[in-house]
């Protein structure tokens, strides 16, 4: 038996409003609601700060950095995954799904990048069931439809890994994120250290990859998608058509669609959009697509992702919330709709029964700053 934990005299952040009150979490979970701003002897006092649901990221480059710290370093991956989720329990987040990459290009040459997948989902999992890993990890698998091996990786995945999400990832370049191709070859070649002396025929091996595999990539994705019962994300959707496709493949979540087009699209569909937390603190994109802010002013935003920055998923739902003028719907973006939309019934708002995943932050002028986090009544930061 644990004992019970009161929170007191904070500002609770609910689905719909925010209160001034007090949290009883008993063996994991949140017990009793109570309102006022009185502190029980035995309670732990808020001092007015925010009470929030733990954070639920959905889609995050994260792990990525600590794997590859630098172009060909390789960091040894138990260690990696552990900085990942000590940064992540740090910035507020109690459940993630970590984002790897299946399809790889294993021909000769400065063009290949290897396989990873299972071998990292093995190495997450058994350090999860290990009890090593501070926070809720679950695995999104980045479908990369431009790749050689794609469909024989997800082959190498079934049911019994719980993935939580299958996004079809699509770089080829010149549509979607990288219709400009001199932001394309920006980013390739800072990224992976190419010689832009090959670049065109990188390019040109791309297209060539795209017209030879890319429906039965795109196709078999979509059934591995259903096979391993996980929802199914697309990823810089730019066009209506784009957005036409993946709902008849039956995306529910659009990542960071690249247009206004795109987004209304989404929203006529039913599907929920995913937009970066940094494309909002930096009041842009630095692909040059569609600026989040621009989307959150006509209500066209549904979820946040911190994709390549941690820190900015609880500053993103901050900038939302006095954006919109409503902490209950800023904060939402980071935790109900996320866990709505991945199927997970037991976290994402603060009510009685629910997980006791919770945030507790103070603004700083207009900067959250993480006070305490607690995983399933457990303090991780």
């Amino acid at each position: 038996m644990t004992q019970d934990i009161i929170l007191a005299n904070a500002q609770i952040i609910l689905a719909d409003e925010v209160i001034r009150g007090g949290l009883v979490l008993c063996e994991g979970q949140i017990a009793e609601i109570f309102q006022g701003s009185s502190v029980p002897k035995e309670a732990m006092d808020c001092e007015g700060d925010f009470v929030s649901p733990g954070l639920i990221e959905l889609h995050t480059d994260n792990l990525e950095r600590h794997i590859t710290p630098r172009p060909k370093v390789d960091w040894p991956h138990r260690a990696a995954i552990m900085a990942h989720d000590r940064e992540l329990a740090a910035t507020g987040i109690t459940t993630v799904f970590d984002a790897i990459r299946v399809g790889s290009i294993i021909s000769d040459g400065n063009k290949r990048y290897g396989k990873y997948a299972r071998q990292m989902a093995d190495e997450i999992l058994q350090m999860r069931d290990a009890g090593a890993l501070k926070i809720s990890h679950h695995i999104h698998l980045r479908a990369e439809i431009c790749s050689e091996t794609l469909l024989d990786e997800m082959d190498e995945f079934g049911d019994k890994d719980r993935v939580g999400i299958v996004s079809l990832m699509d770089h080829t370049p010149g549509q979607r994120q990288f219709r400009d191709i001199q932001k394309f070859e920006d980013y390739v070649c800072g990224k992976h250290n190419l010689d832009r002396a090959g670049f065109a025929e990188y390019i040109a091996f791309l297209y060539g990859l795209q017209e030879r595999l890319g429906a039965a990539h795109e196709a078999g994705a979509v059934a591995a998608a259903k096979r391993y019962g996980a929802t199914l994300a697309s990823h810089d959707d730019t066009t209506a058509e784009h957005v036409a496709t993946s709902a008849a493949h039956g995306v529910t979540i659009a990542e960071f669609p690249t247009t206004v087009e795109a987004a209304e699209a989404c929203h006529d569909a039913g599907i929920a959009t995913i937009m970066g937390a940094p494309n909002l603190v930096r009041g842009g994109s630095h692909s040059g697509n569609v600026a989040a802010k621009d989307l959150a002013q006509i209500d066209r935003l549904d979820i946040l992702s911190s994709d390549y920055v941690p820190a900015a998923l609880l500053m993103g739902a901050a900038h939302l919330a006095q954006l919109w003028g409503n902490w209950a719907k800023g904060i939402a973006t980071v935790t109900a709709n996320a866990a709505r939309y991945v199927h997970l019934e037991d976290r994402g708002v603060i009510a009685p029964g629910k997980r006791a995943d919770l945030l507790r932050f103070s603004m700083l002028h207009d900067v959250p700053a993480v006070r305490q986090v607690w995983a399933a009544g457990r303090q991780v930061a």
